[in-house]
């Protein structure tokens, strides 16, 4: 995993040179994942996948969320090429497969952490509803 700077200069997987589509394929294939275990992983339908590395559909937020964490790339860089993401071909890999896999985990139960403290808020909210309207 690398970071990419502003330094103007297009980078390989830059919004100039990759599209949205291009930069999850390979983020994907870097995490040694197929098109069905990313779907599966994800709980879409392998045409969705499909759909997003062809650029033909877009993943809705908490999916990008999702995306990025196992993928062990920053949302930034899937979007824009910019930001923690994958070293261009050619770059020594710094962290051991191992490790990218590790953190790739991590960064998903960060996303489900967040989404399940955000559903949390939402019951408590509910109930204190009901419990003062009742």
């Amino acid at each position: 995993m690398t970071t990419s700077g502003d330094s103007g200069e297009a980078g390989y997987y830059s919004d100039a040179s990759a599209t949205f589509g291009d930069r999850l394929a390979a983020a994907r294939e870097a995490a040694g994942m197929s098109q069905a275990e990313l779907a599966r992983r994800l709980g879409v339908k392998l045409k969705t996948v499909t759909g997003w590395e062809n650029d033909t559909a877009e993943p809705r937020a908490n999916r990008l969320q999702m995306l990025a964490g196992m993928l062990s790339v920053s949302i930034r860089w899937l979007l824009t090429g910019e930001g923690e993401g994958l070293a261009e071909p050619g770059e020594a890999a710094a962290v051991p497969a191992e490790a990218r896999a590790l953190l790739g985990e991590l960064r998903a139960l960060k996303a489900d952490l967040g989404q399940t403290a955000e559903r949390l808020g939402r019951v408590e909210k509910r109930l204190r509803t009901a419990l003062g309207s009742g």
